[in-house]
């Protein structure tokens, strides 16, 4: 169901199912300079940065991809989990949850994990960094966001190659092909459950000052998380910060190769990468947007939206919207918040642990890893939904190749 009213005729139209839509092109910001909100085959779209901030905390809106596995007529392992977790839970249910996950991802766990961090970082980029090349999110991305999983959670780093390959089956339910995959998407879900309970019955036994550790004592507060929604909240926490920080790691590194000028500024300016880190996920955003859905009839600036119509609320279009933004990408800038770990209620409660990761991995690429240009043409994720590249071949020089009297050609 849609918003429709008398003047629909005249507000743009998006397609962001079709294969080559780009949340990015200038068919958005061609309607983003039109009107506020596009028309789409499934509800509509908010484009700029005023609208989508108050949309995205309306009150009469609700977390719109709970209902995923219905279009997608899945009911397994995945689906239910899908469902259960704290994303996809609304009001007083959702609220509990979030203040019984939050000492886990507490700023003194979070500042007590980034010498591990740095020293992850360095490791993985010792491992390449006299080649002068590399792959960069086979070599540093992948292994980088799935190892940070591995020492969150308290498992050998040993284990970082499946967690990585238990992620990429999983996340393909979030893709078109999510009804052809189920039964393997069931089975990477099914196992990391029974990571989560190993992981779990071990720390009962041996109590940490962890993650993990902090969601167990939770489970024990008088509103209590039941086993089954401390397992949902690990499996969460593992999947969500393996798939979507790789990604975001692989934006980064591709948005500084197309903007030297900025890599070399914080290559001199390494404290400089926190708000380098923010001016990326503003621009380039993991998830392209977040989805709401109207639990009841209400109207919007004019518009009147029916119960049950889908708002596509499009992170990248608002987060550059001219009025709010100046053009560009600069690091140095002070910018408004971005949309890139959603926001209100739902705002991505391991945001902290993400940018702290990224932040270091940041400054230490930036000092290393000097002119990286692309070796070869990337292969990317579509430009919608969750996005990212899925290869990304690189070349820089760095200060271990330059020494060998061996640096790359210009």
């Amino acid at each position: 169901m849609s918003a429709t009213h008398h003047s629909d005729e005249h507000v743009p139209f998006l397609d962001p199912s079709d294969p080559g839509f780009s949340i990015r092109s200038e068919a958005v910001l061609r309607a983003r300079e039109a009107s506020w909100w596009a028309r789409t085959p499934y509800g509509l779209a908010v484009l700029r940065y005023e609208e989508m901030k108050q949309m995205i905390n309306h009150p009469l809106l609700r977390q719109g991809s709970y209902r995923w596995p219905d279009h997608n007529q899945a009911g397994g392992v995945w689906a239910q989990w899908w469902k259960r977790m704290m994303l996809n839970r609304e009001g007083a249910d959702h609220a509990r949850l979030r203040k019984l996950g939050a000492p886990a991802f507490a700023p003194r766990l979070v500042a007590g994990m980034i010498p591990r961090f740095q020293e992850l970082a360095d490791e993985l980029i010792r491992d390449f960094e006299a080649d002068g090349k590399c792959e960069f999110m086979d070599r540093f991305a992948g292994p980088y966001a799935t190892r940070v999983v591995c020492e969150l959670v308290g498992v050998s780093h040993e284990q970082w190659q499946e967690f990585a390959d238990l992620a990429v089956t999983m996340g393909l339910a979030l893709g078109v092909t999510y009804a052809r995959d189920e039964a393997r998407v069931d089975a990477a879900t099914t196992r990391f459950f029974a990571i989560a309970e190993r992981i779990v019955a071990d720390r009962r036994c041996k109590p940490r000052d962890d993650f993990i550790s902090a969601l167990i004592n939770a489970n024990e507060d008088k509103d209590a998380l039941s086993d089954q929604e401390l397992y949902d909240m690990i499996v969460l926490s593992i999947f969500g910060g393996i798939d979507t920080t790789r990604s975001q790691i692989g934006l980064v590194m591709a948005m500084f190769i197309e903007h030297p000028d900025q890599w070399a500024l914080l290559g001199d300016n390494p404290d400089l990468a926190r708000s380098a880190v923010e001016e990326v996920m503003r621009l380039r955003p993991t998830t392209t947007w977040v989805t709401r859905e109207a639990v009841e009839d209400f109207e919007f600036k004019g518009v009147p939206i029916a119960r049950g119509t889908t708002i596509h609320l499009f992170s990248g279009a608002a987060a550059s919207d001219p009025d709010y933004f100046t053009p560009g990408f600069d690091i140095t800038a002070n910018r408004k918040p971005h949309f890139g770990f959603g926001g209100g209620r739902h705002h991505c409660i391991g945001s902290q642990i993400a940018r702290a990761d990224m932040t270091e991995a940041l400054k230490l690429l930036a000092q290393r890893l000097k002119s990286p240009v692309y070796d070869g043409e990337p292969k990317w994720l579509p430009d919608s939904g969750n996005t990212g590249p899925l290869t990304l071949p690189m070349a820089f020089d760095s200060q271990t190749v330059g020494q060998c009297g061996n640096p790359r050609s210009p």
